[in-house]
């Protein structure tokens, strides 16, 4: 039996309430609670009704067993050596298997992981890259980081990812990039995005700072193109605090890499002359041994959480899914396993009686259900031209590229305007939680819906 705090109705319970209500309608009793089919409608917790959910289960993020993940955590700090060494190098190899490919390079975030990998496909000042409009901000950062362009492709709302077909549209002589990201752990289209890239000559990196595990075709996401960047920041679905990595099977394209973040000092096949010193431009993003030890600890259990997650969001699709106004993302045919770091779908105030989409967060909200609206319009927002105006861009770019109203002409994305606008996101440890959690969270938007009319008198 469920013992967890959910208020779930029993099938005791529900047969006696249907029989209430059926001999509420016999005898011409008022049943004030809305009756969707023969079924009396629980009351929303904003209207004074029991929250759905209790603050109590959600499962706590990042996840950490003192029985099974201290010894070698403690084993780092006793050592003295707390700079990169071998557990950094041990680290590295794992995260490479896991992925499936030759080499990975841990570094401080993910964010430096895409500087790092731009730099080393020989990207900056002149070039422009395309990224997609609907990523966290250090996608654009990364190219702006290294002097480039970024060039925004509009999306597929179904998906939440760049659309293939927009691409080609947004390629000019500048376009050197193209940085597919598999936002909220949801892998993007790759067979077309790599076929675009042969024809125009282009290099792939995978944003896949969200993506753990997640794969396309059978493979690991990050190891499609030339390069995967992946993130280990606190919230991530591989957790350390800090840190992320590069991978790659190009093993010079890894050497350049590691010296690049090694302060330019040779390595591999990047050598120079004994005694020379740095070879290259680089600076000081090396991950150390602490991290690594806790990024060991929290792999080993990487793969059983991501099927969780994957059970988990596909039963929770399936009960949300046909609610006028809830539409769940949509996988690529040949997606094999996303990663959840969010479950999202798309708000349509109307399947709600015109209740707004804050007016639906805030009574999720008060069911016990975390919720947010995700990101809001990234490529009009004003770090651009602050960057456009920047001496470095002036000298490189002329004018007219750099002139901002004719920059947001060139990349105005319609769908990406509209999806930030009607996007709901859940969070990744939400998904960690039991099948009657599950319920739970479809429960309180059942709840919502079935209230509608109430809620939006209440909220707004």
């Amino acid at each position: 039996m469920d013992k967890s705090p959910n208020n779930h109705v029993s099938r005791r319970e529900f047969m006696k309430r249907n029989t209430l209500a059926g001999l509420g309608a016999v005898i011409g009793t008022t049943i004030s609670a809305p009756v969707i089919g023969n079924r009396v409608m629980e009351k929303p917790a904003l209207l004074g009704g029991t929250p759905a959910w209790s603050k109590v289960q959600w499962p706590e993020w990042p996840q950490w067993d003192p029985e099974t993940d201290e010894k070698r955590l403690l084993e780092v700090m006793r050592s003295g050596v707390w700079s990169r060494a071998d557990t950094v190098l041990e680290f590295e190899k794992e995260w490479a298997s896991a992925i499936g490919t030759k080499r990975s390079l841990a570094v401080v975030n993910g964010t430096n992981a895409l500087v790092i990998a731009l730099a080393q496909m020989n990207i900056g000042a002149g070039d422009e890259v395309l990224v997609p409009p609907y990523t966290f901000i250090a996608t654009v950062s990364a190219v702006l980081t290294n002097g480039a362009m970024p060039v925004f492709v509009d999306v597929d709302r179904e998906t939440f990812q760049m659309d293939p077909a927009k691409i080609e549209a947004q390629i000019t002589p500048r376009t050197k990039a193209i940085i597919p990201v598999h936002i909220m752990g949801l892998p993007c289209d790759m067979d077309p995005i790599l076929a675009i890239a042969k024809k125009h000559n282009l290099a792939v990196i995978e944003d896949s700072c969200q993506a753990h595990l997640a794969e396309y075709g059978g493979k690991k996401v990050g190891s499609i193109g030339q390069a995967g960047c992946f993130s280990f920041q606190n919230s991530k679905n591989m957790p350390i605090g800090e840190g992320g990595a590069i991978t790659s099977d190009d093993e010079e394209f890894m050497d350049r890499c590691y010296s690049f973040h090694n302060l330019g000092n040779p390595y591999g096949t990047a050598v120079g002359a004994v005694g020379v010193g740095s070879i290259m431009q680089g600076t000081k993003l090396r991950f150390s041994e602490y991290q690594a030890a806790i990024g060991l600890a929290q792999l080993k259990r990487l793969d059983a959480q991501t099927t969780t997650r994957n059970e988990n969001a596909a039963y929770l699709k399936s009960q949300v899914e046909k609610i006028p106004g809830i539409m769940p993302y949509r996988l690529y045919e040949k997606v094999n396993r996303a990663a959840y770091h969010l479950f999202p779908f798309r708000y349509d105030p109307e399947g709600f009686k015109g209740l707004s989409r804050e007016g639906f967060l805030k009574a999720l909200r008060m069911e016990g259900i975390p919720c947010s609206s995700g990101y809001t319009v990234l490529n009009t927002q004003p770090f651009l031209a602050e960057t456009f105006q920047s001496p470095g861009y002036r000298k490189v770019y002329p004018a007219k590229m750099l002139d901002i109203k004719n920059y947001n002409e060139r990349n105005y994305c319609p769908e990406n305007e509209k999806l930030c606008s009607e996007a709901v996101w859940f969070t990744q440890n939400l998904l960690l939680g039991s099948r009657s959690d599950m319920d739970a969270i479809a429960s309180a938007i059942k709840k919502v819906h079935g209230n509608a009319e109430q809620v939006k008198a209440k909220s707004e």
